[in-house]
């Protein structure tokens, strides 16, 4: 699953490395150790005149005509997004794309559930990470709500938990946001995952089981 991540690239950063086309901006992002359910987080997504733009959406997804009280799940199963009513339309309308440079899962032990950090191995190679998406518009406002897909995790990380997000590989990006291919066998077609061993998983501090806490310490190797 994907419950807590991070995300400190500079915009500006991700535009020179993944986006030369060029990305709207909308809004300020802080750099984030902590980043929790239920918040605004930095998502990027195509606009109905085909750029692109990046900006804070609410991180729980729920469709504008489903009732206040519906759930609104932070990740989306990979298995069942493209014919889940609730996700859907998204899965075939409005995928985007979660910038992160990596992500914590916790595993069980015998002491307890104990953290772990999972980023590229080589972050001058992979500035950013950008987790598979999906978004819906907000009801009566011009805000956005959204998920991350999740999938079973890979050979060298299921031992901590058996999901994680789908890390897109960088080629794919763009074929992921267009919204031409909207058909399922499409979308799989062209939708590809970074290699498993491009990601490190490495114990960090239990003090990222607090929201509130957020520094780099978060992500140092304990």
């Amino acid at each position: 699953m994907c419950g807590r991540f991070t995300f400190y690239t500079p915009p500006d950063t991700l535009i020179l490395e993944f986006f030369p086309e060029g990305m709207e901006v909308d809004g300020h992002f802080d750099p984030s150790y902590n980043i929790p359910p239920g918040t605004g987080i930095p998502m990027i997504r195509k606009t109905m005149t085909g750029s692109l733009i990046m900006a804070h959406s609410h991180w729980g997804f729920r469709p504008a005509w489903a009732d206040e009280k519906a759930p609104a799940p932070i990740n989306a199963r990979a298995e069942t997004a493209a014919t889940s009513k609730y996700l859907r339309d998204a899965f075939a309308h409005h995928r985007c794309l979660i910038p992160a440079n990596g992500w914590y899962e916790w595993q069980q032990t015998e002491h307890g559930k104990e953290p772990h950090y999972i980023t590229p191995v080589d972050s001058g190679k992979y500035p950013a990470i950008f987790f598979a998406g999906l978004w819906t518009p907000r009801e009566g406002d011009e805000t956005t709500v959204c998920a991350i897909i999740t999938e079973p995790a890979s050979e060298h990380l299921k031992h901590i938990h058996d999901r994680q997000p789908v890390v897109l590989d960088p080629a794919c990006l763009r074929d992921w946001l267009n919204p031409e291919i909207s058909d399922r066998s499409q979308v799989r077609s062209v939708t590809h995952r970074l290699d498993p061993e491009q990601l490190k998983a490495v114990p960090v501090s239990p003090e990222v089981n607090n929201p509130r806490h957020n520094s780099p310490d978060l992500i140092r190797e304990t």
